[in-house]
């Protein structure tokens, strides 16, 4: 016997989620808003999605591989840590404030995402790290420190976003935290 049909469509429900939790965070987030804002009612959202928390992690994993996904593609296709973070920081200041979506990043929004920043943390300083080892920066270079003020950089561009900051404004902030990045090894 074939699985009753769902009265909806899953992958645009969970956008519509997605952009909700984006928009207030978890815990600002209700069932009853959800619901409201999809026309799904719950006891068929809790049967596609399981409850709110399996709901969330469902939403961060769908952000992480769409519309966060900038951070990860840069950090993996650009030859250096410079370019990487030069490059994650240019692009956040485009996605960031894209018109067509919450502003800012769903990540910073949720202190339930501690690890998912942590780890974004970890792999600039492992691309540190390798252009330490590679002499293209110096031995001297805190490879923790400057992935911690890379992250700190970009959580900060986020909540400008969310407070209204224009592109143009966290495009030059990614200009000025450039300026202080080290200089490469001659």
């Amino acid at each position: 016997m074939a699985g009753r049909r769902r009265g909806f469509d899953r992958e645009e429900v969970l956008d519509q989620v997605t952009r909700a939790f984006w928009r207030a965070g978890f815990d600002a987030t209700s069932v009853a808003d959800l619901t409201r804002l999809t026309g799904v009612n719950p006891p068929s959202l809790y049967a596609a999605y399981g409850d709110k928390k399996a709901l969330f992690g469902e939403v961060v994993e769908r952000y992480r591989r769409t519309y966060g996904a900038f951070t990860t593609r840069a950090v993996d296709e650009e030859p250096t840590a410079r370019a990487a973070v030069e490059r994650v920081l240019r692009e956040a200041a485009v996605e960031y404030t894209d018109p067509e979506r919450p502003r800012g990043c769903l990540v910073f929004s949720a202190p339930e995402l501690g690890d998912l920043r942590a780890a974004a943390v970890d792999a600039i300083e492992a691309k540190i790290r390798h252009d330490i080892a590679a002499g293209v920066l110096s031995a001297d270079v805190d490879a923790h420190g400057l992935a911690v003020f890379v992250a700190a950089t970009v959580r900060g561009m986020s909540g400008l976003a969310r407070d209204g900051a224009t592109r143009e404004e966290l495009a030059h902030v990614a200009r000025v935290a450039m300026s202080a990045w080290p200089a490469p090894v001659p």
